[in-house]
């Protein structure tokens, strides 16, 4: 089992950045794919980024294509959400999850271990 927690949302201005990290304890992450998803208010939870065990690919949705970078330090099993040019709605509670599946999948059904959540909000 792997325990996670997140840290680094507040709030920040529209065009701002931020960076969130999760760190793991007990099994190591990088037994594990990892996964960042968020979910805003009156939404459903969707994936935002994802990144296999060695860190040498990575999966975006649309949504954070080319603003956000998902990292990973399995030295420090840690996993990092790099938030870039954030937009009003970006607002969400953002959650780190880990796979024990082989693929970086989108779908939150694959994603077997979740953190607490870590607000992120962007004014306007």
């Amino acid at each position: 089992q792997v325990q996670l927690v997140e840290s680094g949302g507040g709030l920040v201005q529209a065009g701002g950045s931020l960076r969130l990290s999760c760190a793991a304890s007990g099994r190591t992450t990088s037994s594990y794919v990892m996964g960042w998803f968020r979910r805003a208010p009156g939404k459903d939870r969707e994936f935002v980024a994802g990144i296999n065990r060695s860190g040498a690919s990575t999966r975006y949705a649309g949504s954070a294509e080319g603003r956000f970078t998902i990292s990973r330090d399995n030295a420090k099993n840690t996993v990092y959400l790099q938030m870039n040019t954030l937009k009003p709605e970006d607002t969400a509670v953002y959650y780190c999850a880990a796979s024990s599946r082989v693929y970086i999948g989108s779908n939150s059904d694959g994603y077997g271990y979740w953190g607490q959540g870590t607000q992120v909000t962007v004014s306007s």
